[in-house]
């Protein structure tokens, strides 16, 4: 691995521990993530079923995991954080005791390194977790040999473009903020901590996957439900997030209309060796 890679890795581990033990509060238990995340569980609960053996890049706390697991999918998942796999751990031991779930530090660039015994039936990246890394054709490359023949490959990833945010900055007069995401690359800072932050464009993602994977269906979350830091601004008013996760229902698998949500939700299918 390169000195870049493992700088980069470095810093993006760093910047997720600090915020490990506040992750679920800040965002998992949120209106906002809550609503995000139902749609992708709806995915994933089509994709996967009982018995399934499935791979969790950058699983964060676990709470996907979990969910897979408690109907019947066996999850390896891997994330670059120690401490975000502390509390995932912790979470499967009170939560889910029973579940054929484990939990490895494990960083994206390096899924290389995994043996599993088998070839997992599918796999899935939340949450803008690939958003971290610059080149993800190794991360493809890899896939194509871990998932199965038909197997699926679930993607959440930030969108190049967002209306809300957007929106919303363009109305606070804030035009660096609002276009941010434009030119396919920004800086985040979490906790004090500077990462980069790529935003590949679905037409890239298809070229990307396509000599492993078929790109199925493609839908936005998070189109009329807005960004997770504009909860304090709804904090109180579930009905209207209800109403605006209802919208999204309706309207986030059109065309156009797909591509300009906070985050991309791609559905890939393995091709048949």
């Amino acid at each position: 691995m390169s000195q870049t890679v493992m700088q980069t890795t470095s810093s993006v581990s760093l910047a997720f521990d600090s915020i490990a033990e506040r992750y679920d509060e800040l965002f998992t238990q949120s209106l906002i993530g809550r609503a995000q995340r139902r749609v992708v569980w709806d995915e994933l609960a089509r994709a996967f079923s009982p018995f399934d053996h499935v791979f969790e890049l950058n699983c964060g706390t676990g709470e996907d995991a979990l969910f897979l697991a408690r109907r019947g999918v066996s999850v390896l998942a891997c994330d670059a954080s120690p401490a975000m796999i502390s509390v995932a751990q912790r979470r499967s031991v009170s939560e889910a005791p029973e579940a054929n779930l484990q939990f490895q530090i494990l960083s994206n660039e390096s899924l290389d390194r995994l043996r599993p015994n088998i070839q997992f039936d599918g796999a899935f990246s939340n949450f803008s977790g690939l958003n971290c890394v610059e080149d993800i054709s190794p991360i493809a490359r890899n896939l194509g040999k871990l998932v199965r023949s038909n197997g699926h490959l679930i993607l959440c990833v930030s969108s190049r473009f967002c209306l809300w945010e957007t929106f919303w900055f363009l109305c606070h007069a804030n035009a660096r903020k609002a276009f941010r995401r434009i030119s396919g690359h920004t800086i985040a800072h979490i906790d004090g901590t500077a990462i980069s932050v790529w935003y590949p464009t679905i037409r890239s993602l298809r070229r990307i996957f396509a000599p492993w994977f078929r790109l199925r269906s493609v839908r936005a979350v998070g189109l009329f439900v807005p960004p997770s830091y504009l909860e304090s601004q709804l904090r109180g008013h579930s009905s209207v997030i209800a109403l605006l996760e209802k919208m999204d229902s309706l309207l986030a698998g059109l065309p156009l209309l797909r591509s300009v949500g906070d985050h991309v939700l791609l559905n890939f299918e393995r091709v048949p060796s």
